[in-house]
Formats: structure tokens, sequence, C-alpha cells
């Protein structure tokens, strides 16, 4: 295989970029109905608040209660960072940045994108990043 055959097979086609936009917009769907289940949420990112369950007041249930409160809070958290890297990745498609580096403005690579489609940093700055810290 030439270079230039393993160049193209790396770039972002429109196709590509549809079908990851696709797989967000649902991924989005997925998340809302999670943080909606957890929360007492409205639709909005932050608005909402975790739902404290309601077992009873006898002492196993009350132990429950607060389980399953913590167990949501570290959900939420999760979901809402989750839900702020997909909108993020929606706004870069939209607005034609999808697929570029946020550091070099170099093209992160199909594969980087298909694996990793949230992704805003190229392999190599990422590393870069995580080295400096």
């Amino acid at each position: 295989m030439t270079d230039a055959v393993k160049k193209d097979d790396n770039v972002l086609d429109k196709n590509t970029i549809e079908q990851i936009k696709k797989e967000l917009t649902q991924k989005r769907n997925e998340i809302l109905s999670e943080l909606q289940k957890i929360t007492n949420a409205t639709g909005g990112v932050k608005k909402s608040r975790v739902k404290f369950p309601e077992y009873g007041d006898k002492a196993d249930e009350n132990a429950q209660e607060i389980d399953e409160y913590t167990t949501n809070l570290a959900t939420d958290k999760l979901l809402e960072t989750t839900l702020r890297d997909v909108n993020s990745a929606l706004e870069r498609i939209e607005k034609g940045a999808y697929g570029i580096c946020k550091y070099c403005k170099q093209p992160i690579g199909k594969k980087r994108m298909m694996a990793r489609p949230v992704a805003s940093t190229c392999v190599e700055c990422k590393t870069k990043l995580q080295n400096s810290i």
C-alpha cells in the first residue's frame, strides 16, 4: 500500500462524519434519558439535582438510600462530563471544525475519531499534554 492510500484511509470524509454525528446524537439522547432517571432534570445541564431516594425510616432502608444517592452523585458527574464532551463534538461538526486538533490545527485522523468520537486533540498533542503534567 502506498503512503497516499494510507493517508486517504486516515482522512475523515463526509459520510464518516455523518455516521459519527448520528452516533453522537444517539449517545446524547441516551445520556439525557439516564440523567432524567437519577435527577430532577427538566432537560437542562446542571439545572438539575440528584434525587434522594426514599425507601423508609428503618436503618437498612436509610443505608440503602445513602448508598444509592452517593452512587447517583458519581453517575451524575460522569454523565454530565460525557454530555459536555458529546455536545462539544456536535458543535465542532456543525461549525466544520470536527476532526481538527485544537492545539496544532492539523487533522486528527479517521482512526482516532472513530475510536474516540469526542476527541479534540491529535494523539501527538495529547501525548505532549499528558507528559507535561
